[in-house]
């Protein structure tokens, strides 16, 4: 009977063990452009079923995830804007960045393209270009997100100042809002080719990408750990599983083989 009790007793650790895995959660502060792809719908059950951690993504621009995960309000932080990236891991914010994957940006715009950008090479010859008009609108998320400062950056290299102009409309939204709002306007965007290609159908745009393949176009992103020094309440060690996960030769396959409907791959892993 005793031998029965102890079997029991055993049996009841390990399911109450097994309970606690299950119900062990992190908070992952990302942009909009992982999660309008569907990236994290394919991945995270991967990871869930492999260590019972659950994530729950908290979807934003980069630059309000970043600040979230400063403000310890998240454990670990899924951005693409890596000099922002660096700076905030030199500060201390941030522990044990990794480059995780990359795709591109691209310019979208009307299907009958009435500023003849197709055809030109060059992001900023394009970016001056709608610069030099005032008829054709160009859409900016305007919200400090990865691709907002990706933009701004092209902005400055085209020697354009954008602000103010009667083409430019800022819309403080992510990306695919932003893209709609692009389409209803008749008008350019920049967008990542993840969102562009995971949506475009699915939302009906009119709209065809005018400029691609320019290097200068490049997304990098990345993955850190908010730093548990700085903030005592962050779950660091499920936080460290989720990042080595990622950047393991197993997640690092997961993301190379997610592709949309149509079978294109949408980010390309490149952690080291």
């Amino acid at each position: 009977m005793l031998k029965g009790l102890s079997v029991l007793a055993i049996v009841a650790v390990v399911l109450a063990a097994g309970s606690l895995r299950a119900e062990t959660r992190i908070k992952c502060a990302s942009t909009t452009s992982t999660q309008n792809s569907g990236m994290f719908d394919y991945l995270l059950p991967i990871f869930e079923k492999k260590t019972g951690i659950k994530v729950d993504v908290v979807a934003v621009g980069t630059g309000a995830a970043i600040e979230i995960g400063k403000r310890g309000d998240a454990d670990v932080v899924m951005v693409h804007a890596k000099q922002q990236e660096l700076k905030a891991v030199e500060e201390g914010a941030f522990v044990n960045r990794h480059d995780l994957m990359y795709n591109d940006f691209v310019i979208i715009g009307p299907t009958d393209d009435p500023l003849k950008i197709k055809g030109v090479k060059s992001t900023v010859d394009a970016f001056k270009k709608i610069g030099a008009q005032d008829k054709v609108p160009f859409v900016s998320r305007g919200d400090k997100s990865g691709t907002h400062t990706m933009e701004l950056a092209l902005w400055k290299k085209a020697g354009v100042e954008p602000k103010g102009q009667k083409w430019y409309l800022e819309v403080g939204q992510g990306m695919e809002k932003t893209q709609r709002i692009a389409n209803e306007k008749r008008g350019y965007t920049l967008t990542d080719r993840g969102t562009w290609l995971a949506t475009k159908d699915k939302d009906k745009l009119d709209m065809v990408v005018v400029l691609e393949g320019d290097p200068a176009l490049f997304n990098q992103y990345g993955v850190m750990a908010v730093n548990p020094e700085k903030h005592k309440q962050v779950k660091n060690k499920e936080a460290m599983v989720f990042i080595d996960w990622l950047i393991s030769p197993e997640g690092q396959k997961a993301i190379g083989d997610f592709k949309d409907k149509n079978g294109n791959q949408l980010f390309t892993p490149n952690a080291k």
